[in-house]
């Protein structure tokens, strides 16, 4: 071999798996002891078998450099040290943004490391954490893992494809997703400002994943409903957002006035400029609290004396809320407010999300969760 083939050899082996790596340096090391593959015919305790077997996966043709990526691993990489410095920096943030989880102490200090993340000590209760105490995450396992999932999630993957993605089993892929969004839930902003858009849409309620006790017969998927327009069947899910692009959203009860206070109260106030497109209940909402309101005959056609009072964003949020939603055939009622929380973080993180900022928000520091010391 010489110089320039060795330094092409000698490059790749920073992208070798262990146990391709394990491979080589056995192989190497009864090349030296002979010239010929036959004495190589000795067992290695490590992998369990043959070395000339192993040298054959790893080697074709004459050289160590002919296809050692096509090897296949025979066990998963270990988390790689990028991976777990990164997860280190996520809870670093969280952890100088809240403190102490226990008592909400604001000087800590580094105690030790445990599972690869770091431990800390708060000096006010004297307990230790870490920066996954306490939230959605804790006692996770396959931390190697959560940056994968993370990716899926942003991409909108089925759980199926986000287990393959992954390398883990179904119901492992449907516990992460919902343990991800649990956080993210509850992530929305404490006040509306400006001009805020209000207005209600439906979603078919769904008991997707009961398997028994089913007040009616099953739908496949997604299915029907079994009358036109509103009826029970439809879950009302009231929206507001003002033209910032900071949305609350909430599954109601009944479309009544007390389950749009409870939603929205405290979060659009009189100090807001209140559009709707007259609704009994959301009237009735705004009128009790005194919002000044301004009521749409007619969406997407605002008054021409006062172009900027419309719905036309809420309105515009509701398409792509149920355009995305479509992909995954129906959503049960019960889970609805982890997918509405779901989009929410996907408009608010924007077309730029990272993987990091997802798991950011999955241990409580979301786009509207995040807290300045």
């Amino acid at each position: 071999m010489d110089v320039a083939e060795f330094q092409e050899w000698s490059g790749g082996i920073a992208r070798l798996s262990r146990a391709q790596r394990r491979q080589t340096f056995q192989t190497l090391a009864l090349s030296e002891a002979s010239d010929s593959y036959e004495a190589s015919n000795s067992y290695d305790d490590d992998l369990g078998e043959c070395c000339e077997a192993d040298a054959v996966t790893a080697v074709s043709g004459d050289t160590l450099g002919g296809t050692l990526a096509a090897a296949e691993p025979s066990m998963p990489a270990p988390p790689s040290r990028a991976q777990m410095d990164g997860l280190a920096g996520i809870g670093q943030r969280r952890v100088d943004s809240l403190g102490c989880p226990h008592c909400g102490g604001r000087e800590v200090t580094l105690w030790g490391k445990a599972s690869g993340v770091p431990r800390y000590r708060c000096k006010s209760c004297e307990r230790t954490f870490n920066a996954l105490t306490k939230t959605p995450l804790a006692h996770l396992r396959k931390k190697d893992k959560w940056l994968e999932q993370a990716g899926a999630m942003i991409d909108g993957a089925s759980v199926s494809k986000t287990a393959e993605r992954c390398d883990v089993d179904y119901t492992t892929a449907f516990r992460w997703r919902h343990r991800f969004l649990e956080a993210l839930s509850l992530d929305k902003p404490k006040n509306l400002s400006g001009i805020v858009e209000g207005d209600e849409t439906f979603i078919l309620e769904s008991f997707k994943g009961k398997r028994s006790g089913l007040p009616r017969a099953s739908r496949k998927r997604g299915g029907k409903a079994a009358k036109r327009g509103l009826s029970a069947e439809q879950i009302p899910v009231i929206v507001a957002r003002d033209r910032s692009g900071a949305t609350i959203d909430a599954v109601l009860p009944k479309l009544n006035r007390a389950s749009i206070t409870a939603a929205l109260g405290g979060a659009v106030t009189p100090a807001n400029q209140f559009c709707c497109d007259g609704g009994t209940a959301i009237v009735a909402f705004a009128l009790k609290a005194a919002i000044p309101i301004h009521i749409l005959a007619a969406p997407g056609k605002p008054n021409l004396q006062a172009p900027d009072f419309h719905i036309n964003n809420v309105n515009a949020y509701h398409g792509r809320l149920k355009e995305w939603m479509r992909r995954f055939h129906g959503v049960a009622t019960k889970n609805l407010p982890n997918y509405l929380g779901w989009r929410r973080a996907l408009e608010a993180l924007g077309s730029k999300v990272r993987p990091e900022d997802w798991i950011l928000g999955a241990i409580g520091l979301g786009p509207y969760q995040q807290v300045t010391p």
